[in-house]
């Protein structure tokens, strides 16, 4: 006998969640409106809530400016938002964390939920789902083009069912709904918060990742680890046809720091990526450039190799830097490492989705094909500290790929992963039970 089950109304209130989630889509550390009604949810079932500086560190990156948090603050009050729970998030502190203690003794196991949204303009044609279902957003310029609105709704939909099975709880379950994945933000801050201090097994997830509906893959490895670097040249300005020797021309710079970027050596232990994104520079065609900015990212297969990427690249923004005279200041905006999943615990999620109903084909490793994610930080504090991480795949049709303005998935792979993480909590019981 199971001793987790579903119904039919808890999925369908799942997809009611997700599609809401949808049309107001809050990017990293603005998610005001969605993680006040997570906590809402949750402590509607009773449980135990931890919200804003409980759960996030003041060690954050890539935080907007206090004008842009109040505007999104406002917005998200206009919008449904729960203000006696948004009152604990001022300032972009959105993480939300719910605990349920079982009757019986046993392990800490945490899921680990992202809810943050990206800065994409979404479709409008009448055949994207969303917008024939009017669950579009309602947010020029942004978008869940990545499947945490789905995340957010699974994580209420899990907490519902173990709320709601108290008495079946051996130890502690946690379910972490982090802010700010994009850009690779949210996690080292919770991290560093200690939420996961105390966890035995942990448990990440992602939907479709160009993996079919139907199909389940344990345990996620090669995550690359990744640097993201916010750099800014400062130049002096000049007359470019008068006095064109007295500037300082920081486009140069920033344009020589490209080049050289993009050709920093490979390194023999393993792959390496880099990529500037965008470069703004200059106020005319006729003033010498006194300022350009670069967002770049660098990215290991391993961290050795990381290192020595990002290594590299600051040194070749510095060398650019001084070659045209100009200043360098440089803010890291994110980071991740690269992490592997735990074996034991890949065996565990594939015996539990071998036998949920709609499930075609488990997969027990496979390479992380999305490139780097901020949940190795709370996978890697887990297994330093003796316990099992792993970060789960679980296929759907897409009607775009990640990121991308016709985005959207299939539904249908609600039940398999709610199903799937039940299951996983039996499996992990029993697990204990065998060697322990």
């Amino acid at each position: 006998m199971k001793l987790f089950t579903t119904t039919s109304n808890l999925i369908e209130q799942m997809v009611a969640w997700r599609r809401d989630f949808h049309q107001y889509p809050e990017t990293g550390w603005t998610e005001f409106r969605t993680a006040s009604i997570i906590a809402h949810e949750l402590h509607k079932l009773g449980l135990h809530v931890q919200i804003g500086k409980e759960v996030v560190s003041e060690e954050r990156m890539g935080v907007p400016s206090d004008d842009e948090l109040a505007v999104y603050y406002e917005n998200a009050k206009s919008n449904g938002g729960y203000v006696k729970y948004m009152e604990k998030m001022v300032g972009g502190y959105t993480g939300v964390v719910a605990t349920i203690k079982g009757k019986k003794t046993g392990p800490s196991i945490a899921f680990r939920f992202d809810m943050d949204a990206l800065d994409i303009l979404e479709n409008d044609e009448i055949t994207h789902f969303p917008k024939q279902f009017d669950f579009r957003s309602k947010y020029a310029g942004k978008m869940h083009a990545c499947g945490h609105d789905a995340h957010s709704a699974i994580g209420i939909g899990l907490a519902q069912v173990l709320a709601n099975n108290v008495d079946q709880i051996e130890g502690t379950i946690k379910i972490i709904f982090q802010p700010a994945e994009e850009g690779v933000r949210g996690a080292k801050s919770m991290v560093a918060a200690g939420v996961v201090d105390d966890v035995d097994y942990f448990l990440g997830m992602h939907v479709g990742i160009n993996v079919p509906l139907g199909t389940v893959i344990a345990g996620a490895d090669g995550f690359l680890a990744t640097t993201k670097i916010d750099a800014k040249f400062t130049g002096k300005a000049a007359h470019a046809g008068a006095e064109p020797e007295k500037g300082k021309n920081a486009l140069l710079a920033a344009a020589s720091a490209i080049l050289g970027l993009h050709t920093i050596t490979q390194h023999s232990d393993g792959a390496s990526r880099i990529n500037v994104g965008t470069c703004i520079s200059g106020d005319g065609r006729n003033i010498v450039p006194a300022h350009a900015s670069l967002k770049l990212e660098t990215r290991g297969e391993n961290n050795s190799v990381h290192t020595y990427v990002h290594e590299q690249a600051l040194s070749v923004l510095e060398g650019a830097s001084k070659m045209y005279g100009t200043e360098l200041t440089y803010e890291i905006v994110g980071e991740a490492k690269t992490c592997a999943s735990s074996e034991e615990l890949i065996d565990l999620v594939g015996l539990a989705a071998k036998d949920i109903n709609g499930v075609e084909e488990v997969l027990l490793r496979s390479k992380f094909a999305g490139g780097s994610e901020d949940a190795t930080y709370m996978m890697d504090q887990v297994q330093r500290q003796g316990g099992l991480a792993t970060y789960a795949i679980f296929g759907t049709t897409l009607a775009a790929g990640h990121h991308h303005e016709k985005f959207d998935i299939d539904e249908a792979v609600f039940p398999i992963i709610l199903n799937t993480w039940l299951e996983t909590i039996e499996r992990i019981y029993q697990y204990q039970y065998q060697y322990n």
